[in-house]
């Protein structure tokens, strides 16, 4: 279905889409350079409204969220495109197809769907929501009113305009840095011009109590320089303060970057002792199942808080406020233990 968008201002002779930092110009019978946000008759109109290319059932931890209704499942779902173009991206087959295609769902099927499968939440992922923000905004508004949660797995390469729409519906937002963000990498592999925008949309979205966490994709030989991670985790986390996660999560070889090997586990514990000096409480390692620093950690203590392995929580050392139960430090987590923490029931869904 093609659906006019929210996120857009008309200049002369062109239509300036404000969905994500880019600020696409289009002109008459054109595409932005997402492939799904087209100009017709002088309005801009997103491509793939009611369209979905994938959806699964997944534990909130894989996004990874970590601090926001642990053990949560939540019902994933995307469309086609993106705002970026990563040589690495393990859904390149979803993010760089610019099609209008996929299963028809409108935002009420997909709240019955998620209702359905009594699953805490949904979350906009697998390809860059910005892209769909007008109909991520609708379902998510909608699955608020049955008390849903609304989680996005994003860039953060949004505009202000896109921000302030968000805050209607979202709740919580994974935030995904690329080889720490250095600019070099990032135009060259990612084709973004740098992270500027990303700080910014960081900032802001706490301004709007919105939960947020962030990764830092660690890629070996490109986007590891650990002298430039200093720096990167110092500007972070002048923006974020000592409580929100960061996750430094393990490189696999995909799409253009199969040349590349694994991340090295010691290049990833080097980032996470920076985090500490820096001062972030809570840094994590990814990808790397069984890793003790997948664990949350009390910060007054050292007491395992959670004890994980992959997604699944193995152990829980916290009372029903988030206290440590050796020594009764608050935890910042927010929301609630889930009831199906100790459960594997994560499925996919053929549409």
């Amino acid at each position: 279905m093609q659906k006019e968008a929210i996120l857009y201002t008309k200049l002369d002779g062109r239509i300036r889409c404000d969905a994500c930092a880019r600020k696409c110009l289009i002109g008459e019978g054109q595409v932005g350079f997402c492939g799904v946000r087209s100009v017709s008759t002088g309005k801009l109109y997103l491509n793939v409204y009611g369209k979905v290319a994938a959806a699964h059932i997944d534990p909130i931890e894989k996004k990874p969220l970590v601090h926001f209704y642990p053990g949560s499942r939540v019902l994933s779902f995307s469309t086609f495109g993106c705002n970026w173009m990563c040589m690495y991206c393990q859904n390149y087959d979803i993010s760089q197809r610019r099609v209008v295609d996929g299963a028809d769902l409108m935002p009420e099927d997909i709240v019955d769907m998620a209702r359905a499968y009594e699953v805490e939440g949904i979350t906009y992922t697998y390809n860059e929501p910005a892209i769909f923000a007008e109909f991520a905004h609708d379902t998510g508004v909608l699955a608020r009113k049955f008390g849903l949660l609304n989680t996005m797995v994003t860039n953060g390469y949004w505009s202000e305009e896109l921000v302030d729409y968000v805050k209607d519906f979202l709740d919580a937002v994974t935030v995904d840095f690329k080889g720490n963000g250095e600019p070099k990498f990032m135009r060259r592999y990612t084709g973004a011009s740098g992270p500027d925008p990303i700080f910014n949309t960081i900032s802001e979205l706490i301004k709007r109590k919105i939960h947020v966490e962030i990764t830092d994709l660690i890629i070996p030989e490109i986007g590891d320089n650990l002298e430039f991670a200093k720096g990167f985790l110092k500007r972070l986390y002048d923006v974020v303060g000592p409580d929100v996660p960061i996750h430094f999560l393990r490189f696999h070889p995909d799409y253009k970057l199969n040349n590349l090997p694994l991340t090295p586990v010691e290049t990833l514990e080097a980032h996470y002792k920076i985090a500490k000096q820096v001062g972030f409480r809570f840094a994590y390692v990814g990808n790397v199942p069984g890793h003790p620093l997948e664990n949350t950690y009390c910060p007054q203590c050292g007491n395992v808080a959670i004890r994980r392995y992959g997604f699944r929580i193995l152990e829980w050392n916290l009372t029903e406020d988030m206290r440590c139960t050796r020594c009764g430090y608050k935890l910042p987590i927010e929301g609630r233990r889930s009831k199906h923490y100790r459960e594997d029931r994560f499925e996919s869904i053929y549409i």
